[in-house]
């Protein structure tokens, strides 16, 4: 009788021994390899982690996307900063009021040296109150204009804080311009006057 014989048939026949990898699949996928087919437990857990991988990889991707909100916002809280300061600016007189106020007050003494008194203070004090009202009226506006926009196409979804300084602008550039006006046309003083 040969030997070698009948120990490759059973080396062939005999199901190869389980590891801890194979029981692990087996466990996961609920089935018993074949005795014939040799189980591969590497090459099934290797091309399970990477889909798993792939999967785990695009879930946060899609996950930032939906929760990124489509703008910050920053270009309104901007604006409306601008439009509170030029506001305030309007209100309490910008550096450009008083240059042009002071070259109407130097204007009005050179054109008005000879003049009856009457003229002299209209042309040295009454042309620059009147200069220093157009150009904070013209900042007024501005801070008006802007913050209308803001509170206009200001999107909903935008922080409270920007409609509210921008409500704020408003308010103040509405204010600057009601006083410009009144100031401009000598409606709260009106210019002094010399007597007879």
């Amino acid at each position: 009788m040969d030997i070698t014989k009948t120990d490759e048939k059973t080396a062939e026949t005999a199901p190869e021994p389980k590891t801890e990898a194979s029981s692990e699949v087996e466990a996961a996928t609920g089935a018993t390899p074949e005795p014939d087919a040799p189980a591969k437990p590497d090459a099934q857990a290797a091309s399970a982690e990477p889909a798993a991988d792939a999967s785990d990889d695009e879930a946060p991707d899609d996950e930032l996307l939906a929760e990124t909100p489509a703008g910050t916002g920053v270009g309104a809280g901007g604006a409306a900063v601008v439009s509170a300061a030029l506001g305030a600016v309007a209100l309490t007189g910008t550096w450009t009021g008083k240059v042009v106020s002071e070259r109407e007050t130097l204007i009005g003494q050179i054109t008005s040296q000879s003049g009856p008194p009457a003229q002299q203070i209209s042309e040295i004090y009454g042309d620059a109150w009147h200069s220093t009202a157009l150009v904070n009226g013209v900042f007024s506006l501005l801070a008006l204009v802007t913050a209308v926009l803001v509170l206009v196409l200001a999107r909903p979804e935008r922080p409270v804080w920007v409609r509210a300084v921008a409500l704020g602008g408003a308010v103040l550039g509405g204010l600057g311009l009601l006083l410009s006006a009144g100031t401009y046309f000598d409606l709260f003083l009106s210019l002094p006057t010399t007597g007879s």
